[in-house]
C-alpha cells in the first residue's frame, strides 16, 4: 500500500485549482477530457471536467470522474461528481465551494450530496478543504503547498464511518455508527507516515469479529507511526459506557470514566498489543498484553496483573465470558487477583489470590463460601508453596465443611502437599492425592485420590430430592483423570442402603459445570430388602431380596437416555395386592393362572417364588422383557402356594416417558385392588 496516495490526491486537487487560475479571463467554457489519471497510489478514469464563466460572473466547475481508486483510504471505483464556483479572492488567492456526491465510498461517505469549499492561497502557502453533509462541516484538512507532507486535520460530529475506507487495509471489521470529534497533525514520509491526534468518540458501533463495541465512548490522544512493512498506533485515555467485545471478554462498560492506555503493532497480518493497561476504580485492574494472528485468533496473552472486586467485575466484565463455559447466573463477593501467561503452546503461568471470596452458581451446581489464600503455578522450575482454605464448599447441593490445603508447583504439575478432610453428612470426604498440570494438552491434566467414609444417606437423599431412605455412603476412588472435559473415576463407590449394597463403578462426568452435564456408570445391586425399598418407594409391600444390575447407564442433564437394567427377586417371599396392581400397570400384562380374580381379591398378598423385570432403554424407548418368555408376553411374577399368582407382561416396547408416568401414578396411587 502506498501510504502517500492521500497526500497525492490532495496535490492532485491542487494542481486542478492552479490550473484553472489561469483560465480566469476566459470567456467560452473550457473541457477537460481524459481516458485515466495516474499518480502513485491514486487512479482516475473516464475524467470529464468543464469550467465556464457563470451568469454572475463567477467560474461554474463541473468535474465528474466515472471512477477513482485511492489505496490510502481504500476506495475502489468509487463515483466522484463535484459542481461548485470559483472565485478569485485576491491576487494570490482561489476559493471554490460547491456539492459533492460520492458513489460506492466505504462508510456512506458523501453518499448523500454534501458541501465543499476549497482554499487555495498561495501568499498564505496554504490549501484547505472542508467537507460537510447538510450544512454542518464535519472534516476539515489544510496543507501547505510548499510541504505538502504535513497535513492537518480537524473534525467536527463526522461520522466515524467515514473512516472505514482507510481503515479496511489494516483492520478487516465494520464501523457501522457513532461520530468523531478532535484533531489530527499528520506528516507523510518516504516510505510511511507519522502523526498525532486527540479524538473523542461517541457511541461508537464497530464489528470486527473477536473485537466488536456498541455505543462506546472514548476520549483519548493518539499516536500513529506507519512504514511499508508494519503499523504502530498508542492509544491513552479514557471509556465511557456502552458494550465491548475483545476475544471470549464481553464487557458491559460503567458509566463513568474508565482509563485505558495501549501500544498496538500490526505487521505481517498480525496484530500485537504491548503496554496494556485498564482500570475501572473499585471494580477491575489489569495490565499485560495480546498477540492476535492474521485470522484474528488469540496467539498468547500475557496478563501481568489483574485484580477484580466482585460483584461488580462479574457483573460488567466476567458474566458472558464464563456463560460460555457453562457457568450461568453466579452470585459473586468478595475480591480475586493474580497473573495469567498463556503461550501458543497452551498455559505458562496461573497465579491466584481470593481474599474473602464467594461464588455461587445459579442452577445449585456449586458454592464457594470464603475462600482465601492462594495458587501459584508455573511450566517450568519451582514456585513457593501457598495454602488455600474455605469456610464452606457445595456441590450440587451437597454442603462440605471448612477445609484447609497446601499446594506447590514443581516442574509444572501443582501438586497437593498433605492429605485434608471436611465433613459431610455426619460422614467425611477426603481427599489423599492431588495433582494438575494446567498446560497438558492431551493426557490426564487431574490425578487425583478420595475417600468418602460414614455419609448418612438419609441426609444425602433429603438434600438430593430424593425420597429418604437410611443407610451409609463409603467408598474410595484411587484415581481420577480430567482428559478433554471429561472426569472419570477409577475404584468406586459402595452405598449401605437396604440392608444391602449398591456399587457404583466406572463412573465418568462429562461437562460437570456445563449446562448439560453427562454420567455414565454401571450399577451392582446385592441382597436389598425389599420390604424396607418399597415401604420408602410406597410401591406396594414386597418382601424379600432384590439383585440385579444397571449396566451402561447414561444420564444427560440428571436424566436418564441409555441404560441395560435387570431386576431380579428370586429368594421367595410376599407380594401385596397394591404392589401386585403395580407391577402389572407397568408391564403392560395381566393376571393369569388358577383362580378367578373374584376369588383372588379376597387375598390382601400373596406368596411369590420369583419376580423379575428387564429394561433396555435406547433413545426414548424401553424394551422390557422378564423371567422368561410367557405365550406372547414375558413372565414377570412366578407365584408359589395357593392362592396361585401369575402376572405376565404383554407390551415388549414402551415409550420412556409413559413408563415413568406409569411408575410415578403407581407410587401416588391410594393402592388399588385386583379385580
Amino acid at each position: 500500500m502506498n501510504l502517500r496516495s492521500s497526500r497525492n490526491l490532495c496535490v492532485c486537487w491542487a494542481l486542478l485549482a492552479i490550473s484553472l487560475m489561469g483560465a480566469r479571463a476566459a470567456c467560452a467554457a473550457t473541457t477537460v477530457r481524459a481516458d485515466s489519471i495516474a499518480l502513485p497510489g491514486v487512479t482516475l478514469k473516464q475524467v470529464d471536467g468543464t469550467l465556464q464563466p457563470g451568469a454572475d460572473g463567477q467560474l461554474q466547475l463541473q468535474l465528474k470522474i466515472a471512477s477513482a481508486d485511492v489505496a490510502a483510504l481504500g476506495w475502489k471505483h468509487v463515483g466522484i461528481d463535484l459542481q461548485g464556483a470559483l472565485v478569485r479572492s485576491s491576487e494570490d488567492a482561489w476559493y471554490c465551494r460547491g456539492t459533492l456526491t460520492l458513489k460506492g465510498a466505504p462508510g456512506g461517505l458523501m453518499r448523500k450530496q454534501g458541501q465543499f469549499d476549497l482554499i487555495l492561497d498561495v501568499g498564505a502557502n496554504t490549501l484547505q478543504l472542508d467537507l460537510g453533509q447538510d450544512q454542518n462541516p464535519a472534516v476539515s484538512l489544510a496543507l501547505p503547498l510548499d510541504q505538502t507532507s504535513h497535513v492537518q486535520a480537524r473534525f467536527i460530529h463526522m461520522p466515524l464511518a467515514w473512516l472505514q475506507g482507510p481503515l479496511s487495509r489494516a483492520w478487516a471489521g465494520r464501523l457501522t455508527g457513532g461520530q468523531l470529534d478532535g484533531t489530527l497533525a499528520m506528516d507523510f514520509l518516504p516510505d510511511g507516515l507519522q502523526g498525532a491526534a486527540s479524538l473523542r468518540l461517541t457511541k461508537a458501533n464497530f464489528d470486527g469479529g473477536s473485537l466488536a463495541g456498541q455505543s462506546v465512548g472514548l476520549h483519548g490522544r493518539l499516536k500513529i507511526d506507519v512504514n511499508a512493512t508494519r503499523s504502530q498506533v498508542g492509544l491513552s485515555g479514557t471509556l465511557h459506557g456502552g458494550d465491548l467485545l475483545l476475544g471470549p471478554v464481553y464487557a458491559n462498560l460503567p458509566t463513568h470514566p474508565t482509563q485505558l492506555a495501549f501500544d498496538l503493532t500490526a505487521q505481517g497480518g498480525s496484530m500485537r498489543v504491548d503496554h496494556l493497561s485498564y482500570i475501572d476504580p473499585d471494580t477491575l485492574s489489569l495490565a499485560g498484553g495480546f498477540i492476535f494472528g492474521a485470522d484474528g485468533s488469540l496467539h498468547s496473552m500475557t496478563m501481568s496483573r489483574f485484580g477484580a472486586h466482585f460483584p461488580s467485575a462479574y457483573e460488567h466484565y466476567g458474566k458472558t465470558w464464563l456463560a460460555t463455559l457453562g457457568l450461568n447466573n453466579l452470585k459473586t463477593d468478595g475480591d480475586l487477583s493474580g497473573a495469567v501467561v498463556l503461550g501458543a503452546n497452551g498455559l505458562h503461568t496461573l497465579r491466584l489470590r481470593a481474599n474473602g471470596l464467594d461464588a455461587r452458581d445459579g442452577g445449585g451446581r456449586f458454592r464457594i463460601e470464603g475462600l482465601n489464600g492462594a495458587l501459584d503455578w508455573n511450566r517450568n522450575g519451582t514456585r513457593p508453596a501457598t495454602t488455600l482454605a474455605w469456610n464452606g464448599l457445595s456441590m450440587y447441593r451437597i454442603p462440605l465443611g471448612a477445609g484447609r490445603s497446601q499446594w506447590r508447583s514443581r516442574d509444572g504439575v501443582l501438586r497437593l502437599q498433605a492429605p485434608f478432610y471436611v465433613p459431610v453428612f455426619a460422614g467425611q470426604f477426603g481427599v489423599q492425592r492431588f495433582e494438575w498440570q494446567p498446560d497438558a494438552r492431551k493426557g490426564n491434566r487431574v490425578d487425583m485420590a478420595t475417600t468418602v467414609t460414614g455419609v448418612d444417606m438419609s441426609k444425602l437423599s433429603q438434600a438430593l430430592g430424593w425420597p429418604r431412605f437410611h443407610g451409609t455412603l463409603a467408598g474410595s476412588m484411587p484415581g481420577l483423570n480430567y482428559v478433554d472435559g471429561t472426569m472419570r473415576l477409577q475404584g468406586g463407590l459402595s452405598l449401605n442402603v437396604f440392608d444391602g449394597f449398591v456399587d457404583v463403578t466406572d463412573l465418568s462426568l462429562k461437562h460437570p459445570f456445563g449446562d448439560t452435564p453427562e454420567l455414565a456408570a454401571d450399577v451392582r445391586m446385592q441382597k436389598l430388602n425389599l420390604g424396607a425399598m418399597t415401604d420408602v418407594f410406597d410401591f406396594g409391600k414386597i418382601t424379600g431380596d432384590l439383585h440385579g444390575d444397571i449396566d451402561n447407564l447414561r444420564l444427560v442433564d440428571w436424566s436418564p437416555v441409555g441404560f441395560d437394567a435387570h431386576l431380579l427377586a428370586d429368594s421367595g417371599g410376599r407380594i401385596s395386592q397394591r404392589a401386585v396392581n403395580n407391577l402389572t400397570s407397568v408391564g403392560g400384562g395381566g393376571i393369569a393362572g388358577g383362580l378367578q380374580g373374584a376369588v383372588l381379591k379376597l387375598f390382601k398378598s400373596f406368596r411369590y417364588d420369583r419376580i423379575g423385570l428387564n429394561c433396555k432403554l435406547q433413545g426414548s424407548v424401553c424394551t422390557m422383557s422378564g423371567l422368561e418368555p410367557q405365550g406372547g408376553g414375558y413372565l414377570i411374577v412366578d407365584g408359589e402356594g395357593l392362592p396361585h399368582l401369575t402376572v405376565i407382561g404383554h407390551q415388549h416396547r414402551v415409550s420412556w416417558p409413559t413408563l415413568v408416568a406409569r411408575l410415578r401414578a403407581a407410587i401416588d396411587s391410594g393402592g388399588p385392588v385386583v379385580n
